[in-house]
């Protein structure tokens, strides 16, 4: 299974169902995607664009139809789609179309399309083919570009029973050239519900999206959802459709996930915890009381280990690597064999974070191994720490990050949103954190900062503090 098979498949069953839709700027069916898309094959076919070739794709949130035709009509061609959002600075996109080769740049409005007959001289690509780099998002080092097979992206597509039958309507604010973005535009042409997404978030347009749609299945990022939570959405908004609220990106702390059950009062609170490397590997949580901090257990074939500095397996209950196994074939780092031999292990895909199972299996994450705090004899979890500060009723978002320190190398600094007094935060914290963990200096900003996926940068936050 390909994705532009897939398409041609719901296009030929169904081809006035509508596939996507964003609010405000128009819908596409199954039919009218299969149509432009071929109509791009073409064109790019006529421009000596095929197999191999790596084609930019720059759109902003605003532009998920044009970025479907495109994004496909790549794949149909044979060529690799390697998808950016319009957010990201012009020297990064210029670096990255560069890194790839990219060989021609499609953005809104700019589609070229050709009319044409019969398909039999378009050879189909095959599952084996290269049909997407995209670029991590840096936020501990410079980004690398993720190669990933058409097979990958289209492992478990095409089942008689589609994802999220429950649902009419799939609610998403996710970015153009993120993971997740990407996860929504497979939904789209594989899963039940019309997939709809909005050109802008805010707390309160993605809540009356909701609403509008009676959407029945919503993700979101962490971010958002706290965001939601401070404007108080739910007072206004009857949120009382969704009976699944799905968080990706980044793991969601346990205030949160309660708080979002009590908002959204029909809705089943997931998390799902994978990376741009493991996709379409992923551990799924639904939130439980019992294991509020726990990411879940491996789905759909997959398998999750914690593995010792050798790369041996380490026993329930202690801290080590997280590995994780795609049930796909795995991916690799574009261009970057050394890289590709030091994260992607037979089979295996290194996640860059800390992390141990219990008895049962249930992963929790101790922290981004880059982000672990080694202050003196302590190595401290930036996890755990943001963990203690979010249980403040006062606080509406946090993150901790390592500053340096003239005896003990590195010590805590905590960011906080929200209006709660530095002093009263300290003494809060004394009965939640050991010594070693409390914070030496602590801030309070507007907003943290992010890069365009929606996670905290932490490099900003440490050039802010110093």
């Amino acid at each position: 299974m390909t994705l532009p098979g897939l398409l041609r498949e719901r296009a030929a069953a169904d081809p006035g169902r509508v596939a996507m839709t964003v609010h405000g700027s128009g819908s596409l069916t199954f039919g009218e995607w299969e149509r432009r898309s071929y109509g791009l094959v073409r064109a790019l076919r006529g421009r000596g664009i095929g197999r191999g070739d790596r084609v930019g794709l720059v759109f902003g949130n605003g532009d998920w139809l044009d970025y479907a035709v495109a994004f496909f009509g790549v794949l149909g061609a044979g060529a690799v789609a390697v998808p950016l959002s319009d957010r990201l600075a012009r020297g990064d996109v210029d670096a990255m179309l560069a890194h790839c080769g990219a060989t021609a740049v499609l953005r809104p409005g700019e589609l070229p399309y050709a009319e044409g007959g019969g398909d039999e001289d378009l050879e189909p690509p095959a599952p084996g083919d290269p049909a997407q780099i995209l670029y991590t998002s840096g936020t501990t080092g410079r980004p690398k570009g993720v190669a990933a097979t058409h097979a990958n992206l289209a492992h478990g597509c095409g089942g008689r029973r589609r994802p999220f039958t429950h649902s009419r309507h799939l609610a998403h604010a996710f970015p153009v050239g993120t993971n997740a973005g990407q996860w929504m535009l497979v939904n789209a042409v594989d899963a039940h519900p019309e997939v709809v997404t909005l050109p802008r978030f805010t707390p309160g347009r993605f809540a009356a999206l909701i609403e509008h749609y009676r959407a029945g299945t919503v993700f979101v990022v962490p971010a958002m959802a706290i965001e939601m939570l401070a404007a108080g959405v739910q007072a206004r908004h009857d949120l009382s459709s969704v009976l699944l609220l799905g968080s990706a990106a980044a793991p969601l702390p346990a205030r949160v996930a309660g708080d979002l059950s009590a908002a959204f009062p029909n809705a089943t609170i997931t998390n799902y915890y994978t990376s741009t490397e493991a996709a379409p590997a992923q551990t799924v949580m639904i939130f439980d009381p019992e294991r509020p901090s726990s990411v879940g257990r491996p789905v759909s074939g997959g398998a999750v280990r914690i593995a010792a500095a050798d790369g041996g397996a380490l026993p329930p209950g202690a801290t080590g690597e997280v590995w994780m196994r795609s049930p796909a074939v795995t991916r690799a780092y574009y261009g970057d064999e050394a890289a590709t031999g030091e994260v992607f292990r037979g089979g295996w895909v290194r996640m860059g974070d800390l992390g141990y199972l219990d008895d049962d299996g249930y992963l929790y994450l101790v922290d981004r191994e880059s982000d672990v705090i080694k202050s003196g004899a302590y190595k401290v979890s930036t996890i755990h720490v943001e963990e203690a500060v979010h249980r403040h009723p006062g606080v509406v978002e946090a993150a901790a990050f390592g500053v340096p320190h003239p005896t003990l190398g590195k010590a805590v600094a905590v960011a906080v949103v929200g209006t709660v007094p530095h002093e009263e935060l300290r003494i809060f914290l004394k009965d939640l954190l050991a010594p070693h963990e409390l914070p030496v200096r602590l801030i309070t900003l507007d907003a943290l900062p992010r890069n365009h996926g929606g996670k905290v940068d932490k490099r900003s936050l440490r050039e802010v503090a110093l």
